[in-house]
């Protein structure tokens, strides 16, 4: 390669940076927005995440979720987080969220440092990724600079992407927020950690389908009968199992293979299988070759800042909140 080729590659990478760059500068966040006006913030929610995580280790998919349902909903301005009747938090695809301790203890030992400085939102961002790290992922930079917004109604949460949408519908739900296909795969893969209840799943292993025993028929039937053990037709329909079969501790690209092998637990997980336009990342995530292979843990990273900077609130549209879970 000579050496005009060479500079031509490094220049069209260092544009695209700068576009990038230049797109979160443009939703009012970038990196180290408090490192002169509250230089330990970041240090005081990673060490309140790790405080909490020792103790109870599912306060990390918690907190990723609740960044998720969070920044969906009226974009990333913790709305999630208020209290009162009709908020987000009482609609039902958000009962079951949890870690809502962790932001608030947070929050409590950064307005004793920094008083009136750093907003809930930001702290929800960062919990998230301190989170992942936590359960074995990889860093990533996060942007900062958001401001607390003023509203949180039940209502808006309709449309959060749910656990029966095809992946036409997941993909009209994530590009409405600016989120491209790879970017729905990438984040869906946060699934690598956690759990959820039979009452959301169950419904595939009994009278799904008539063939097969009554189950969907995208399930590895061992499998089926594996989940049916777990999960009795009439049984607890509140008993958590785990997204991701044999690694639902730790943050790796495993919840891909589980799909591959039609053990994914939630019936729009398996779909990213299923579906052909969305088969194809899920593979490349996994290596298979032929394919362009994608890092997970680095391109999950990618789409966690693009998520981050749905909607973000800045100035006088927003505020800083002295207590994150106050009444709205």
């Amino acid at each position: 390669m000579d050496g005009s080729c060479l500079n031509g590659r490094v220049l069209v990478v260092t544009l695209l940076l700068s576009i990038a760059a230049s797109l979160v500068e443009s939703q009012g966040t970038r990196v180290g927005f408090y490192s002169s006006t509250c230089p330990r913030a970041e240090s005081i929610v990673r060490s309140t995440v790790q405080s909490h995580f020792r103790s109870d280790p599912t306060v990390a998919p918690g907190l990723l979720r609740m960044h998720f349902h969070d920044c969906f909903v009226q974009g990333c301005d913790a709305s999630i987080l208020i209290d009162g009747p009709n908020t987000e938090k009482t609609a039902p695809p958000n009962l079951l969220l949890r870690g809502y301790e962790v932001i608030d203890d947070a929050k409590t030992q950064l307005e004793a440092a920094c008083p009136g400085v750093v907003s809930c939102a930001d702290i929800l961002a960062l919990a998230a990724r301190d989170s992942v790290v936590l359960t074995s992922g990889a860093t990533w930079a996060v942007p900062t600079g958001r401001r607390d917004g003023r509203v949180s109604r039940a209502s808006d949460a309709a449309n959060l992407p749910g656990f029966r949408d095809s992946v036409d519908v997941q993909k009209q739900k994530f590009a409405a927020k600016g989120l491209n296909t790879q970017d729905l795969v990438a984040l869906v893969g946060g699934h690598t950690i956690g759990t959820t209840a039979c009452q959301f799943f169950r419904y595939r292993l009994y009278n799904f389908t008539t063939t097969r025993n009554g189950a969907d028929p995208s399930t590895n039937a061992a499998f089926v009968s594996q989940l049916q053990a777990l999960c009795p037709e009439n049984g607890d329909g509140s008993r958590r199992i785990g997204l991701d079969t044999g690694s639902a501790n730790r943050f790796d690209n495993s919840f891909f293979a589980n799909l591959r092998d039609g053990r994914g637990i939630l019936e729009s997980d398996q779909k990213l299988w299923t579906d052909a336009s969305t088969r194809t990342v899920v593979q490349r995530f996994l290596g298979i070759r032929g394919l362009l292979g994608l890092t997970f843990n680095v391109e999950f990273g990618r789409s966690m800042v693009k998520m981050s900077n749905i909607e973000v609130k800045t100035g006088t549209a927003g505020e800083i909140r002295k207590v994150c879970s106050g009444v709205n």
